[in-house]
């Protein structure tokens, strides 16, 4: 295969590109009108929401470079090409994502033993211009998330920023009418909450293709019987299935002939690479052939066994 980059149908490359520098651009100047008025204001509730939006800013310029590497193509000492490197995007991003949570609920802790005054109305402004910023950079990204694993970190980032824009109109509102404090740690909380919960259900299929491990929607079991039901195949084994990146699943395996058949191993292993590329859409399949009669002994089906066993 000459490599494995390909672009996905939706938004084109270039369009995409411009739409994650304007968001890039837009987050930075509202991280910093958020910072001052959050001083100014002494709202704690504010700096979050504008240390998340400074995040928010992060997580789109190393979503922006991973997809301008991924675009490579395979060479000598990446021989599968750079797509991966979205995953390991995504993967930074959902960290920074957890730590930022972990941060707030630290904060909003201190915030609880000992309250500290608020000025709603600056509070109010402030986050009703950070939620207008950040609907804008959702809707800039929308469309590229449904593709990439890598800017839907960078998109949660969003919306898990105009929630707390959202969370923190309702403070400041609360403040203005009743001067009840505890509403700024507690709105925190929430945000916090939020963004944990997000990025702890986001994290684990990243985490699953930098492990290797089989495509969630492919069931290993279903890949082999499919292959053993393919006229002239014996047995397979060392089966092993995985995601080279998120839009390109692969297996290699070896293919037992069965007797007599040997003759048409070569068109065996075309309609078994027909099969899997049509029932389960893998497109990258290397299939080593043996004959029913030299196969490998105790042969288990996925995976080989670990160095420790198989020096035994």
């Amino acid at each position: 295969m000459a490599g494995h980059h390909h672009h996905h149908h939706g938004v084109d490359a270039a369009s995409g590109d411009r739409r994650v520098v304007l968001a890039i651009v837009v987050n930075l100047g509202l991280t910093l009108a958020q910072i001052v008025g959050g001083l100014v204001a002494g709202s704690l509730a504010l700096i979050a929401d504008a240390i998340h939006n400074f995040s928010d800013a992060a997580s789109l310029m190393i979503a922006f470079g991973a997809r301008r590497i991924a675009r490579r193509p395979s060479d000598r000492s990446m021989t599968f090409g750079y797509g991966r490197v979205e995953v390991v995007a995504a993967l930074i991003n959902y960290t920074t994502l957890i730590v930022i949570g972990l941060y707030l609920l630290y904060e909003a802790a201190l915030r609880f033993v000992d309250p500290q005054g608020v000025d709603g109305w600056l509070v109010i402004i402030i986050a009703g211009i950070a939620l207008v910023v950040d609907a804008a950079t959702a809707l800039l990204t929308y469309a590229l998330s449904k593709q990439s694993v890598n800017i839907r970190a960078a998109f949660l980032h969003n919306v898990a920023d105009a929630l707390g824009s959202v969370a923190v109109i309702v403070a400041g509102t609360l403040i203005l009418l009743y001067d009840w404090r505890l509403v700024d740690p507690l709105v925190t909380v929430m945000i916090a909450g939020y963004i944990l919960w997000q990025s702890f259900r986001e994290i684990g299929p990243v985490i699953r293709i930098l492990m290797l491990g089989s495509p969630p929607d492919i069931a290993a079991d279903k890949v082999v019987a499919a292959i053993r039901g393919v006229a002239g195949v014996h047995a397979v084994h060392h089966a092993h299935l995985w995601q080279m990146d998120e839009h390109e699943n692969a297996l290699d395996a070896h293919l037992v002939i069965e007797e007599g058949a040997w003759r048409d191993a070569d068109d065996v292993k075309a309609r078994t690479k027909a099969l899997l590329a049509r029932e389960f859409g893998i497109g990258h399949s290397t299939l080593e052939m043996e004959c029913a009669r030299h196969a490998c002994p105790d042969a288990q089906t996925f995976g080989h066994p670990s160095g420790e066993a198989a020096a035994r």
